[in-house]
Parts: structure tokens; C-alpha cells; sequence
């Protein structure tokens, strides 16, 4: 008997490995590491002292939502369905002030460098944020913070100015990308297990975070090496949301890199992790909200800007870069005007 068992565990453990050099973890998912070169980097933004660091995400299948059970669970979680997705990068940490300052101080806020930008893109120059109408920070912290309050149209445009910088692509993750990358591996509440008591270590949110942001990567990070996925500040997606959004995939096969285009409606948009402002439930890998107008309720400016919210001080964003893009999301750009809805 005891001859067998060895045998059978020895066999195991021959499929398993037969399954990982197939490109294929043990329960059948599809597992893509990406080419040699899908290494962690560090990126200099060009002409100023300030690095940001990538972490590779390997191209997989999971289950998207959460299961009817998990507990805190909101009706826009589900039905759970199954996503593959192929291999890419995403920011190690929140972006931060420190980033983001190198885009809309290069000159006075507000203003265009015309001659730069037309040498670099006559047709589609670069546009900066107007001013804001208050202190943007709120007092919050600014070097080693992490961005607040800032549009999704801002968000995305920063993306498009970090690509013309660096010559890579850089973008929003989609919400699909955003929770595999947040799950990393993981099928439960949170990448670090369902019990939230054990959250404050990975995540400043409503019981820890003494109603502000903190800085960036001062938590634990998650498995793949990524910091402040839940709390600190709640992050956009690249998608449109759409409550039953999910209602539209099938359960029994992958849908394939899925994306709700963003248009050129202001509201509403994805943002996820949770943030200092949220319960623990709000911080869990699932949990989704879309902006809302209430987000520029204290914007007395006619039209409201597209640049700045004046009542969200708990979203900001990382980025992405894919390895291959997919053909939907190529030279995508924000659509968002003043003229906007």
C-alpha cells in the first residue's frame, strides 16, 4: 500500500508539471508567462529625476466576481464568468504626485508647450490640465503620495502623455486586468485570504488610515508584488461601468480580454480596490463602483471641469502596459470634452 500511494503521488506530480510545460496550471487554466523579455523594469521618465517600477503580470484565465456567498458581496459582482487575458505590465505602486506633476507642471498649469508638442504630434498634441480650483492635494500629501482627485479623462490623457515620453505604450488597465492582477492567483475575498481582520496589514482603509491617504508601498504587497492594491486610493479601470455589465458573458467558455470602451460621456466610469474611506468589504477583489456626478458637486466653475473632482479625494490610478495590445484599445484616447455630458 504504501508502494502505491508513492506511485500515485509520484504520478501527480508528473501531471502537474506535464501541465505547467504545456502552458496550463493544475486546474486546467490557461497560464502564459509572456516572451523572455516580460521582465519587472524601472521606467525614467524622460528629462526628469523621477522612476516608477513595472511588475510583470503572466497571461492567464480566472474566474471575474464573486460568488454569491463571499461575504459583503454586492449585486454588481456577478455571475461570476471566466476571463482569459494575455501577459503585461502593471505600476508596482499607485501613480503618484511625484509622476503626475512631471505632466501638468512641465509649464504653468493650464498651458502648452504649442511648438514641443506640434514637433512630437502635429495631429493629436498633447492637452494639460487647466487649473485647479482648489488645493489639489487637500492637504492629503504630495511627494511619495499618491494622486487623488484627478478625472478619468485626466487619468487617461497622463497615459497618453507617459507613452510619447517613453516610446511604450501605457494605459488604464481594463477592470478585467485590474482584478486578476489584484486576485494574483488567488480565488478568495482578497489576495490575502477572506478573513479582513488580517487586512490592515496590506491595506489603509477606514478602521487604519485616520481619515487620509498614506504613502505609496508602505503595506504589505500582494502576491505578485504589487502594493496598495486594496485601500489607500480606489483606482480607474479603463471600462465604462454598467452595473449588470457582466450579465452579458457566457459562464461556460472565456471571454477574451473583455472591455467597455470608455465614450465620450463623462460618468460613469470603473474604479476599484476600495479605498481610505471604506470598510473593509469595499476593499475586497471583487468590489466594483462606477464615478458619479456628485464627484464635482463643489466645482462652481460653468462648464465643470474635466480635469479635477472636487468631492472624490479617495481615487487616483496605476497604469498598464500591455505586451501585445489588443486591436480595440490601439491609439485609444479619451473622447471627453468641455462640451460633455
Amino acid at each position: 500500500m504504501r508502494w502505491f500511494s508513492q506511485s500515485l503521488l509520484g504520478a501527480s506530480l508528473l501531471a502537474v508539471a506535464a501541465l505547467s510545460f504545456l502552458g496550463r496550471d493544475p486546474d486546467g487554466l490557461a497560464a502564459d508567462s509572456g516572451p523572455p523579455t516580460h521582465k519587472g523594469y524601472v521606467e525614467a521618465i524622460p528629462g526628469t529625476p523621477v522612476k516608477f517600477e513595472m511588475v510583470p503580470i503572466p497571461g492567464g484565465t480566472f474566474l471575474m466576481g464573486s460568488p454569491a456567498t463571499e461575504k459583503g458581496r454586492a449585486d454588481n459582482e456577478g455571475p461570476q464568468h471566466p476571463v482569459t487575458l494575455r501577459p503585461f505590465w502593471m505600476g508596482k505602486l499607485e501613480v503618484s504626485w511625484d509622476e503626475y506633476d512631471c505632466y501638468w507642471k512641465t509649464e504653468e498649469p493650464g498651458k502648452e508647450k504649442q511648438a514641443e508638442q506640434e514637433k512630437a504630434n502635429e495631429k493629436d498634441p498633447i492637452t494639460r490640465p487647466t487649473p485647479p480650483y482648489a488645493d489639489e492635494t487637500f492637504g492629503r500629501g504630495r511627494e511619495g503620495y499618491p494622486l487623488i482627485c484627478v478625472t478619468h479623462h485626466a487619468a487617461m490623457e497622463y497615459c497618453r502623455w507617459l507613452s510619447l515620453k517613453t516610446g511604450k505604450t501605457y494605459r488604464l488597465p481594463t477592470e478585467a486586468e485590474w482584478e486578476y492582477a489584484c486576485r494574483a492567483g488567488t480565488k478568495t475575498a482578497y489576495s490575502l485570504g477572506d478573513d479582513p481582520q488580517q487586512l490592515g496589514d496590506y491595506a489603509w482603509f477606514e478602521p487604519n488610515s485616520e481619515e487620509s491617504t498614506h504613502e505609496i508601498g508602505k503595506k504589505k504587497a500582494n502576491p505578485w508584488g504589487l502594493y496598495d492594491m486594496h485601500g489607500n486610493v480606489a483606482e480607474w479601470c479603463l471600462d465604462h461601468y454598467k452595473k449588470d455589465s457582466y450579465a452579458g458573458f457566457p459562464t461556460d467558455k472565456p471571454a477574451l480580454s473583455p472591455v467597455l470602451v470608455p465614450t465620450e460621456t463623462r460618468f460613469s466610469h470603473v474604479a476599484r480596490g476600495g479605498s481610505w474611506t471604506d470598510k473593509a468589504e469595499g476593499c475586497r477583489s471583487a468590489a466594483r463602483r462606477g464615478s458619479e456626478k456628485n464627484w464635482i458637486k463643489r466645482d462652481p466653475q460653468r462648464p465643470q471641469s474635466i480635469w479635477w473632482l472636487t468631492s472624490a479625494e479617495f481615487v487616483g490610478f496605476r497604469v498598464v502596459r500591455p505586451v501585445a495590445e489588443q486591436e480595440n484599445l490601439k491609439n485609444l484616447r479619451s473622447k471627453v470634452t468641455r462640451e460633455s455630458p
